[in-house]
Parts: structure tokens; C-alpha cells; sequence
């Protein structure tokens, strides 16, 4: 949500914004990408491109909770919730290749564990190997407790991500706001003392 500035001149949402335009794709990027023109219009609404502290921490929710969900075409989902919840959507889509080939293994393997322990089921007796291989070779006898365990942890991080960029963004425009106004004191001090 988008608040008035407390002090005029003052742009308290700029080293957020710029950071966030760094690391995500452009508008352009995100509309003329072949898997997004089934969205088509949907891709056109302002809103999906908006930065502000509600818009980047709901894509930041639902960024991290796809990034642990083992389906293709994770980016997909990512884009169609963020439509939905009408949050930024390219920050949403990137945050998916948080799991990417070298990431995927290692933490679909510790959400299965997570699965088989909130489950109380026993671990696959197939020797675990660190690669996509394995998952798939073991798929029939995992898949409960891989997709329980992803589902919780994908909650879990979606939580943890939404509310440390909630408490980081206030936090920064707290910092900003403290230091302009010690910046306008010195400058009263200084304009007192010259007479």
C-alpha cells in the first residue's frame, strides 16, 4: 500500500525500486516471452508492474512458494497467481529460478525429507543420488511426501519472504526518513549560527 511522503521532495521508496528494477526482467521482457502470450491482455494491467511494499512482498510470497513446488513450468504459475493476487509479476517469475538444475536436487530432496517426517512415512529404500534422475526414477514411491513436504516449505518460505520484505522496506524508509530529517535540523543549526 502506497502511503503519502511524510516529506516533500523526498522519494522514500527509490533505493527499493532501483534494486528491484535491476534484478527483474523489463515490462517488454515479461509480455513478448513465448510461454506468457497465453495470458495475452491480462499481461497489459499496470498493476502487475508496480513497486511498492504490497506489490513486492505478495510477489515475493508467491515467487518462493512456486520455487518449491516440483512442477514444469514453474514460471507459469508463478505469472498466473501473480495476475491473480495482482502483485509484481516479474519479480514473482524470477524469484522461481530460485530452483533452477543446480538448486532443484538438494532442496526437493530436503522437502522430501521434510514430507516423509510430517508424514511419519519411511524414507524411499532406493539410494539417494544428488540429480533430477533419481526423482524421477523414484517418483512413484516418493511423490506424497515430496509434494507435502514442497507445499509446506513453499508456505513456509512464502511467509518468511513476505514479511522480511515487509519489516526490510519499513525498516529503509524509517532509516531514510530519520536521516533527512537530521539532515534538515543540521541545516536549521547551521542557517542559526551564521547570523
Amino acid at each position: 500500500m502506497c502511503c503519502t511522503n511524510p516529506l516533500p521532495g523526498f522519494d522514500q521508496f527509490a533505493m527499493p525500486r532501483r534494486l528491484i528494477k535491476k534484478i527483474t526482467p523489463d515490462h517488454d521482457t515479461i509480455r513478448n516471452h513465448k510461454h506468457m502470450q497465453i495470458f495475452g491482455t491480462l499481461l497489459h494491467d499496470p498493476n502487475l508492474f508496480h513497486l511498492n511494499r504490497r506489490s513486492v512482498s505478495g510477489a515475493f510470497a508467491l515467487g518462493l512458494f512456486w520455487a518449491m513446488i516440483p512442477i514444469p513450468l514453474q514460471m507459469l504459475a508463478a505469472a498466473a497467481s501473480a495476475m491473480i493476487f495482482r502483485v509484481n509479476l516479474p519479480l514473482s517469475v524470477a524469484l522461481v529460478w530460485l530452483t533452477n538444475p543446480l538448486t532443484m536436487p538438494p532442496v526437493f530432496y530436503i522437502n522430501y525429507l521434510l514430507g516423509t517426517w510430517l508424514l511419519n512415512t519411511p524414507k524411499s529404500e532406493t539410494k539417494f543420488e544428488i540429480s533430477m534422475g533419481w526423482v524421477a526414477a523414484s517418483m512413484d514411491e516418493i511423490w506424497q511426501p515430496l509434494y507435502f513436504g514442497s507445499f509446506i516449505s513453499g508456505i513456509l518460505l512464502g511467509i518468511v519472504g513476505y514479511t522480511c520484505v515487509r519489516l526490510l522496506w519499513r525498516l529503509h524508509i524509517i532509516s531514510r526518513i530519520q536521516e533527512k530529517r537530521q539532515k534538515a535540523r543540521a541545516r536549521k543549526i547551521a542557517g542559526k549560527t551564521s547570523f
